[in-house]
């Protein structure tokens, strides 16, 4: 039956039109279906199909009961051919009383193309859409692969990006598919602004966060680029970060990004809540375990009486004690950290519950996303395995350690149920990145000239965890190289095996009179005591030599063997009527300087061994190791030179550093270091003393402090102390009126300290001894010392520090208030470095 249709006028038309429409629908749905009854899939026709069989298109349509297709059945068969995306069109007609589907199918994509993209490769791109060469084009999947190029370079910050698909046909029902990419320019964080805020000003949070403002220097980084997903992990940042600090009931209310078409680029807003400051009021143990006394972990909590509340810290004591619980058997005890608040006090009392937690078993680890790290190298990282008891707070632990590999982009744990109710499956997705580092670096110093270095190094080697750099410097005076290797698990324990081999050389400058050159061997272990406490053991075999040019040792033997003449021996020999032939006004080896008598002593005994064992123990809690503003860094150094070689001696040196805020953003910085080299049996080189200038106190040039060969015509080396002290106190300072991304900071400072105690060389005798007549002590090469009187030297001074794009940099100018006779001063100091 067919119904032709005219346009005509007026509504009578219209009327007829609506009626008869439903009148063709009907009558053919009619027809299709009583016909149909009689259908069966096998006689189904099949049109309009070239690569794709027959029976397969005949397989979508389901038969019920005795085989036959009723009308519900051939239209569910209908919809499960075009969901497939294979086709076009999909049409059923009726053909000599059977039924026959006419398809016409996609075409065959011979080629995905990406024209224009320069800030995005490629591979990115054909890894994220899901049309391939080879595969059916699909017009739906083509506006989702669209639609995902976009938001790619949406999250690269390209938010102008235009993406045009275009389709070229091809022979044989094929076509090309290209993505025309119109990239635009780089959408960037105009503003980042703080609402209720007070505790901290937008200066100091802007610093907490990743996201930065846009600036002159953004093109060197990417924390500008506009990122929702990081905007939202900034919120947490924002908010771990006050609980950390006090505020227990801060709130981040909200992130808004707000799009300004003027300024090209979005401003953000957090809004903020605070709420009060708390301390800790009380710190008290509830064990619901009969055999389990709850005060025998009090050692462990991190949070003490009268101290700020500390989120963190309480975190990482629950750490500690369930880690301890464990190992004393109570695999199931869980602790529960619980803070009754006092409002009117605003302290909190804090209540660590030790519970028997639920039989609980992790059935399966499973491990997803590495694709290069090899799965044991994430498993050691969890004090758990598979069969043992569930605890959260190992598994988050597991997840810090992960994520502080610095191997991998994302890391989450995922916990779901097993294969029964007391089973869990710990999921751990990962993303991994790139490990490898390359760099050309350069900077300058006033001590050390240019110096040039080029390194490259793996943080996870192989896929297996290891580290491993090669660097050569090259520069004014210093030249050498270093190779380091690390593995971070001995044997499956944590314990870091380190390997270390070097070769410097340094040369004679304007504060020093001789060259070095060193080469060395040390291999050590590394222990984590504690999350904040660190022991190194090590192991030191190293060869040094020194050379002096000609003109500074030309006074050795200047008559003949044996003979160390001084400038006043040789004028008393004038004045005495027998003077030296060699020596004459115009021919006097003291004229053009000479070198002191412990460097002489330094350069007879040619390359020198020196074999040694030491440790270090550190202790960090500093916020931030790059710009720290609150928290104590301490070492402790211990050497001891004489398992072997040629030196014997016990070196100790201690540092300690302690950051507080002061007012606002500035910090306040307190060093106190010293050291102690002590002699034990063989002599102490001067070498081997410590050598102090601007590292002790600033304003004072490299090796410009504490005792010094004051002999006439010497080149007045200095010869260094057995003892040092120092102290120092700075404050740093934001400069509000520039942005934060600048990186500048200002900093006032005094310093202290001295240097003393020389215990080296003071002769070299022929025939005679320094303690015997005048004439003697003329007669032969004698130490005087001048600056080994235990005086404090003291400046003040400013500074600037940038953390630029291209390498810290810090500029100094400092006063020295109080200095010795004989020391040399250097008022303005610059160091700094880059990589590129």
């Amino acid at each position: 039956m067919m119904v032709g249709l005219r346009v005509l006028r007026g509504g009578l038309a219209a009327a007829l039109i609506m009626v008869a429409v439903p009148v063709v629908a009907v009558a053919t749905a009619s027809l299709v279906s009583s016909q149909a009854v009689a259908q069966t899939a096998a006689s189904i026709g099949v049109e309009g199909n070239r690569r794709i069989e027959a029976d397969t298109i005949r397989s979508y349509f389901k038969p019920g009961p005795g085989g036959r297709l009723d009308s519900a059945r051939i239209d569910d068969g209908l919809k499960a051919l075009i969901v497939t995306g294979l086709f076009q069109d999909v049409k059923i007609n009726q053909a000599g009383g059977r039924l026959v589907v006419v398809v016409v199918e996609n075409p065959v994509i011979g080629r995905v193309v990406f024209e224009g993209n320069k800030k995005v490769k490629d591979e990115q791109l054909n890894a994220e859409v899901q049309s391939k060469a080879r595969g059916t084009l699909s017009r739906a999947m083509v506006q989702s692969d669209t639609a995902r190029i976009t938001e790619i370079y949406r999250r690269n910050g390209r938010y102008d990006v235009k993406v045009e698909p275009k389709i070229i046909e091809q022979p044989n029902n094929r076509v090309d598919l290209v993505f025309e990419v119109t990239e635009g320019a780089k959408t960037g964080v105009k503003s980042i602004d703080f609402v209720g805020n007070k505790a901290y000003s937008a200066y100091r949070l802007r610093d907490v966060i990743k996201t930065r403002e846009s600036n002159f220097l953004s093109f060197l980084g990417s924390g500008d680029v506009y990122d929702p997903d990081r905007i939202e992990a900034d919120r947490d940042i924002l908010r771990r970060y006050y609980l950390k600090n006090g505020y227990a009931d801060v709130q981040i209310v909200a992130a808004l990004t707000e799009y300004d078409p003027e300024r090209k680029g979005f401003l953000v807003t957090f809004k903020i809540e605070e709420g009060q400051q708390y301390r800790v009021g009380s710190v008290d143990f509830q064990s619901s375990i009969a055999s389990f006394d709850g005060n025998s972990l009090r050692s462990l909590s991190r949070v003490s009486v009268g101290s700020v509340y500390n989120a963190e810290a309480v975190e990482k004591s629950v750490e500690e004690m369930s880690v301890e619980a464990s190992r004393r058997g109570y695999a199931f005890a869980t602790v529960k950290p619980r803070g009754d608040r006092n409002f009117e006090a605003h302290t909190v009392s804090i209540v660590f519950a030790i519970e028997e937690g639920p039989r609980t078993y992790i059935e399966r680890i499973n491990v997803r996303g590495n694709t290069r790290t090899r799965d044991y190298v994430i498993r050691r990282e969890f004090d758990i395995s598979e069969g043992d008891a569930y605890n959260r707070a190992l598994v988050d632990r597991a997840e810090r350690r992960l994520k502080n590999l610095d191997y991998f982009k994302t890391v989450k744990i995922i916990p779901e149920p097993g294969s029964s109710t007391d089973r869990v499956v710990l999921n751990v997705d990962l993303e991994e990145k790139s490990t490898g580092d390359f760099s050309v670096s350069g900077g300058y110093s006033t001590a050390d000239g240019f110096l040039g270095e080029v390194s490259i190094s793996e943080r996870n080697l192989l896929g297996r965890g290891l580290y491993a750099k090669a660097s050569v410097q090259y520069g004014q005076r210093t030249q050498g190289y270093q190779l380091s290797f690390v593995e971070p698990y001995l044997l499956g324990y944590r314990v870091a095996l380190g390997l270390d081999f070097y070769q410097r050389k340094q040369l004679a400058s304007n504060y020093v009179s001789y060259d070095s050159k060193s080469i060395g061997f040390s291999p050590r272990l590394g222990f984590q005591l504690r999350e904040d406490l660190n022991l190194q053991l090590r192991y030191s075999i190293s060869q040094q030599e020194i050379t002096l040019p000609a003109y500074l040792t030309n006074c050795n033997n200047f008559a003949g063997p044996g003979y160390y003449p001084t400038p006043a021996y040789l004028q008393a020999l004038t004045a005495a009527g027998t003077p030296d032939p060699t020596f004459s006004a115009t021919n006097n080896c003291f004229m053009d300087g000479e070198a002191s008598v412990a460097v002489k002593q330094g350069l007879s005994k040619g390359a020198v061994t020196t074999s040694a064992l030491g440790y270090t123990l550190a202790y960090n809690t500093l916020d931030n190791n790059k710009d720290p503003t609150t928290g104590i860094l301490a070492t402790l150094n211990q050497d001891f030179a004489g398992v072997g070689g040629d030196v014997s001696y016990l070196k100790t040196v201690g540092d300690v550093k302690l950051y507080t805020p002061v007012v606002a953003d500035v910090v306040g910085v307190l060093r106190l270091q010293g050291g102690v080299l002590t002699d034990t049996g063989k002599g102490i080189r001067m070498l081997d003393h410590f050598q102090m200038g601007p590292n002790l106190v600033r304003g004072f040039a490299p090796v410009g402090i504490g005792p010094r060969d004051i002999t006439v015509g010497t080149y007045q080396d200095a010869l260094g102390g057995t003892k040092y002290w120092g102290a120092s106190a700075e404050l740093q300072m934001p400069f509000w009126f520039l942005p934060k991304e600048i990186g500048l900071k200002g900093a006032v400072y005094a310093d202290a300290g001295s240097l003393f105690d020389y215990q080296g060389a003071t002769s070299i005798v022929q025939g005679g001894s320094c303690g015997g007549s005048a004439l003697q002590n003329a007669q032969n090469q004698c130490l005087t010392i001048g600056g080994d009187d235990g005086l404090v030297r003291s400046s003040v001074g400013v500074g600037l520090i940038w953390q630029s794009p291209f390498g810290p940099l810090r500029f100094d100018y400092a006063i020295p208030l109080t200095k010795g006779k004989y020391d040399r001063t250097q008022e303005f100091r610059f160091g700094g470095g880059t990589s590129f």
